[in-house]
């Protein structure tokens, strides 16, 4: 039997297909037109060559579209390659490029940026309006059923970045992303047909993927799209869908609750809250749970994870600021430096997870892969302690992501953009605590001898080249970075200037 995952909305468009699958503001797509505009897309892609493994590229925000072609891509057994339309050309292109991508869908939004690509590649770039296909010439029939696909084939390549080297492909594969949405479904928001789910999370990350848009459609519940997060328009569509189910980033949360139309927002039908992506404040979610009267629960995964693989889970005791327990099908350990197992309740060590949630590896990097699987063991790089009764709580991470409302900056591949700088000699980039986003992305310079930049400069330098919530706000110079004894720059032991003593430009004597 196929385990493509694209037959999980083929079995909702046949057991509910007259009810509603995707809506933006007044555009509603019901599981059955759903279902039919995917398979014209699957149809297209086998008429245009796509074949089974194929990857292609996806590059849009929350609109119907996204999941027309993520579910036409599967359908057609190809490789869906989800990317963020806040993506700069020269990103859109590695990603091409490493992936060995046929072909890339783009939003019109961002045409130029897909097309330039697309076009240094050598690949068709193929460009759609929010709601549809309407403007694209389809070629071959639709195609009705699936291909097939073993379980262990993959489904998604999702890039995520490390402290070292350029973006891997996280390989999803079709079990990968049909459990982990299951396990969603059944056990964290306990999703029916009658649920309404705010899609504000972004598709093409793997929190919005799995916990939004795949476990809707396993269930047969309604996403309501958000293209790109506002509180007042999140607050506008809870309120007017009638949504029950919201999931979010500790950022949103805050952003909803300090909203001037809080008081005023009828959200009576709200019945669960899920949050991830980052550490959720414990002040945040009481004053959140009080004034909205609905209960949030909090949990860890990772792109690698698929995501989902501790949570605080309904029908089990909660405890606030903690990540919960691991999930069904999931299992979770902690080891010390040495890799011995850390078996004292509140002492830390390096979460590694195993089940069947964990990828089946990084796209064409064998040796990053077994350097990140051991024993089918999954190291994560992040720090937890676990109590008495199993619940793990995050203390640090052992990478140097940053996290910025949500979304994961990796500090190497922001500094590689401001080594391009002629004046620039050494950098380190690191995350800043904000009240609002979690953390700000921040940088410490040292220029060449002689040469002269100024911060804003510097900011305008990578904001050209990198997606906006990757560059910096706060660029500040230094003589000389702090290093080890090898030599290697001490991201840990960098220190911003107090307030008010922000240097604009470079001192006097640089690197």
């Amino acid at each position: 039997m196929s385990s493509n995952l694209a037959n999980n909305l083929v079995d909702t468009a046949r057991s509910h297909g007259d009810r509603p699958a995707i809506r933006l503001n007044s555009t509603t797509l019901t599981y059955s037109e759903l279902r039919r505009a995917a398979a014209a897309v699957a149809g297209d892609l086998e008429a245009r060559g796509i074949r089974a493994g194929d990857r292609v590229g996806i590059v849009l925000p929350n609109v119907p579209a996204f999941p027309i072609l993520l579910y036409g891509v599967l359908m057609a057994g190809a490789i869906a390659v989800p990317m963020n339309p806040l993506l700069k050309s020269r990103e859109v292109a590695y990603y091409i490029e490493d992936s060995g991508m046929s072909l890339v869908y783009g939003s019109r939004r961002v045409g130029d940026v897909v097309s330039e690509a697309a076009n240094d590649a050598g690949i068709p770039a193929l460009l759609v309006d929010d709601l549809g296909l309407t403007e694209l010439e389809l070629l071959g029939d639709p195609l009705e059923e699936p291909v097939e696909r073993a379980a262990d084939d993959t489904a998604v390549l999702l890039y995520t970045s490390g402290t070292t080297g350029s973006p891997k492909g996280a390989e999803l594969t079709h079990a990968n992303m049909s459990t982990n949405a299951s396990t969603t479904v059944d056990t964290l928001i306990q999703t029916s047909p009658d649920d309404v789910v705010l899609g504000c999370l972004p598709l093409f990350h793997v929190f919005g993927l799995t916990c939004g848009l795949n476990a809707a459609v396993k269930s047969g519940a309604l996403l309501t799209l958000i293209p790109r997060f506002d509180a007042e328009e999140a607050l506008r569509v809870l309120e007017r869908d009638e949504v029950t189910v919201l999931e979010g980033v500790p950022t949103m949360y805050s952003a909803l609750l300090n909203s001037p139309n809080a008081d005023s927002a009828n959200l009576s039908r709200l019945r669960c809250c899920i949050v991830g992506g980052a550490p959720m404040p414990v002040e945040v979610l009481r004053s959140f749970e009080k004034h909205f009267g609905c209960e949030v629960y909090e949990g860890y995964g990772l792109s690698e994870t698929a995501p989902i693989a501790c949570f605080n889970q309904p029908g089990t005791p909660r405890k606030a600021g903690t990540i919960g327990v691991p999930v069904r099908g999931c299992e979770l350990r902690l080891v010390d430096d040495d890799g011995h197992l850390v078996r004292s309740s509140d002492v830390p060590g390096e979460i590694e997870i195993r089940g069947e949630n964990v990828m089946k590896g990084y796209w064409g990097r064998p040796a990053a892969t077994e350097k990140a699987i051991v024993d089918g063991w999954f190291r994560t790089g992040d720090i937890a302690t676990r109590d008495d009764d199993g619940y793990y709580s995050i203390v640090d991470r052992k990478k140097d992501v940053i996290i910025r409302g949500g979304y994961n900056v990796y500090p190497r591949e922001v500094e590689e953009v401001l080594y391009e700088h002629p004046a620039v000699a050494e950098v380190a980039v690191i995350g800043l605590e904000d009240e609002h986003l979690g953390e700000q992305v921040a940088a410490a310079v040292a220029l060449k001898r002689g040469a002269h930049a100024e911060s804003a400069e510097l900011i305008e330098f990578v904001r050209e080249r990198l997606a906006d919530y990757k560059y910096p706000r706060r660029v500040w110079f230094v003589s000389s970075l702090p290093k080890g004894p090898t030599g290697k720059i001490l991201r840990r032991s960098v220190e911003p200037p107090v307030d008010g003593q922000m240097a604009t430009s470079a001192p006097a004597t640089t690197a």
